[in-house]
């Protein structure tokens, strides 16, 4: 699994990096659920990674992912969110600031 590392003089994380992070934390859990469960959504987003990396030159999701995305409920998309903004406090580290 990828290790994403924050430095305390990064005044902006991306919203890639973000989904990136997501997608890692999911991946964690997703081995431990059997069922269609909002981890198991969110993993099936691992098809999408490609589209979000920064620098990446194909930017148009394939429709594996959006179908992936298509998938996964709203509360669960919007609670990993909320609960991914979270972290970088929870290590100390400055709060996330992406802005365009």
């Amino acid at each position: 699994m990828a290790i994403i590392s924050m430095k305390s003089s990064t005044p902006s994380v991306s919203k890639a990096t973000l989904v990136i992070l997501v997608i890692a934390l999911v991946v964690q859990f997703k081995g431990s659920v059997a069922q269609n469960t909002c981890p198991t959504q969110l993993g099936n987003l691992n098809v999408c990674a490609p589209y979000v990396v920064p620098g990446t030159a194909n930017t148009i999701p394939s429709s594996d992912c959006c179908g992936a995305l298509q998938a996964v409920e709203h509360e669960c998309l919007c609670n990993t969110l909320r609960v991914a903004s979270r972290l970088p406090s929870s290590c100390n580290l400055p709060p996330l600031n992406c802005g365009n």
